[in-house]
């Protein structure tokens, strides 16, 4: 992939300030060290009513959910930035994704997936899960999911201050330029 290729970096939630945007530019920053042109789309923006104006008999109308969409058209590989809500991913990543023309938004592209959470587990119920809608909609994901358990402790300063996490992001954005 040459640097003016693009990745498509999506912010699973749209909590405003969220832990998953400030690891969204973490990553970015690594795939800018390996010479590779990424872009953040945040859920944060979705129009607060796009399950109303953008879906079902709605589809193409919400000019706003519209430009998210492109972004996602646009693509071939994304990395998925999502954080555990409630034993999975939250719903707002579902319903953006079910917002998508099926089954050609994702259908033979290519994603990497990180999962954190405030447990000790790393939201690898949530990635499991995603993964199974990727796996439906024809996607393929990486083998390597990282899983970022109580993030809120080994990310200081917009920093992975634990070795294993920051080598973890590092071998998956390899990866993921290389898929």
């Amino acid at each position: 992939m040459t640097a003016t290729s693009s990745i498509v970096i999506i912010v699973g939630t749209n909590r405003p300030n969220s832990m998953s945007r400030r690891i969204a530019e973490y990553y970015q920053k690594l795939l800018n060290q390996n010479n590779t042109a990424s872009t953040i789309l945040d859920l944060v923006n979705l129009p607060h009513d796009f399950t109303y104006t953008a879906l079902y008999g709605n589809s193409g109308k919400n000019d706003a959910f519209n430009a998210l969409r492109s972004q996602i058209d646009g693509a071939e590989k994304f990395i998925f930035i999502t954080p555990e809500y409630n034993g999975s991913y939250p719903g707002v990543l579902k319903a953006f994704i079910d917002g998508l023309p099926y089954p050609n938004s994702f259908t033979n592209k290519k994603a990497a997936l990180v999962g954190l959470s405030s447990n000790m587990q790393g939201a690898v119920t949530a990635l499991s899960h995603l993964n199974d809608i990727f796996s439906y909609l024809g996607m393929n994901t990486l083998a390597l999911r990282v899983k970022l358990a109580q993030i809120q402790a080994h990310f200081i300063d917009n920093e992975i201050t634990n070795p294993l996490y920051k080598e973890l992001l590092e071998i998956q954005a390899e990866q993921i330029i290389r898929f």
